[in-house]
C-alpha cells in the first residue's frame, strides 16, 4: 500500500510523463489581462473565453481604456462567457481600484488581489502563480473531483483540498503541477464518460468506488 506521499511521487512523475510543457490556457499578454480572463473563466470554459476576450481586449487591454467603458459595453461584449451582469461590474470596478490604489499595475499580494471585486481565492491563485511566479496551488471543482479520485483528499470542499494537495506535493511542483492535472483531467479523467480501468491514474490509484 502507497503512501500519500509515495503515490503523490508517481502521480506527479506520470504527469510529468505526459505534460512536460504546460502553457497557460488563457489567453493573455500581461498580468491585467490574465487577470481579466480570469475572472470570466468562472462557470465558463476557457475555450469560450478565448473567444471573447479578443474582443474585450481590443476595446481595452488595460485598467485605463477599460474604465472609459462603461458597464454595460463590458457586459455585452462578455455576454457569452455567463454571469456577465457581476463579472462586468467587477472589471470595470476592479479597473478603477487598480488605478487609484496600485498606480495601474495588478498587485502582487494574495491579500490585495482577494479585496477586489470578482477575485476569489483561486483566481488569486491562477495570477500569481502564472503571471508573478509565486508558488500557489488554484483548485477549480476539475483538480478537486480529481483530487477525491485519486485518494489525495476527502476535502468536502476547494479550500481543504487544496491544503492536503499543498502538503503532499512539493512547493515548488505547484505552478505547473495544477495545470497539468488540468491537461490531464481534460483527456484521461473527465466528470463524465469516464472508465477508470482505462485512465493512467485511476487504475492504479482510484478509488474503489469508481469501478463499481
Amino acid at each position: 500500500m502507497s503512501t500519500k506521499a509515495e503515490k503523490a511521487v508517481h502521480i506527479g512523475q506520470i504527469l510529468e510523463d505526459l505534460y512536460p510543457d504546460t502553457p497557460i490556457p488563457l489567453d493573455h499578454s500581461d498580468p491585467y489581462t490574465l487577470l481579466i480572463a480570469v475572472l470570466l473563466s468562472a462557470q465558463c470554459t476557457d475555450k469560450r473565453v478565448n473567444q471573447v476576450t479578443p474582443y474585450l481586449f481590443e476595446r481595452a487591454d488595460n485598467p485605463s481604456d477599460m474604465i472609459l467603458l462603461d458597464v454595460d459595453e463590458i457586459k455585452a461584449i462578455i455576454r457569452p462567457c455567463g454571469l456577465s451582469p457581476r463579472k462586468s461590474k467587477a472589471i470595470f470596478d476592479l479597473s478603477h481600484i487598480i488605478l487609484d490604489e496600485y498606480n495601474g499595475e495588478v498587485p502582487q499580494s494574495f491579500e490585495s488581489l482577494e479585496s477586489l471585486p470578482g477575485v476569489g481565492h483561486k483566481t488569486a491563485s491562477v495570477v500569481m502563480s502564472q503571471a508573478f511566479g509565486v508558488p500557489a496551488f488554484p483548485v477549480d471543482t476539475h483538480i478537486h473531483r480529481l483530487a477525491y479520485r485519486w485518494n489525495l483528499s476527502t476535502g468536502k470542499n476547494v479550500e481543504k483540498t487544496e491544503k492536503d494537495l499543498k502538503r503532499i506535493f512539493e512547493e515548488e511542483t505547484w505552478n505547473k503541477l495544477h495545470l497539468q492535472i488540468i491537461f490531464f483531467g481534460r483527456e484521461y479523467c473527465p466528470a463524465r464518460g469516464h472508465n477508470p480501468s482505462e485512465c493512467p491514474i485511476c487504475k492504479l490509484y482510484g478509488r474503489k468506488t469508481l469501478f463499481k
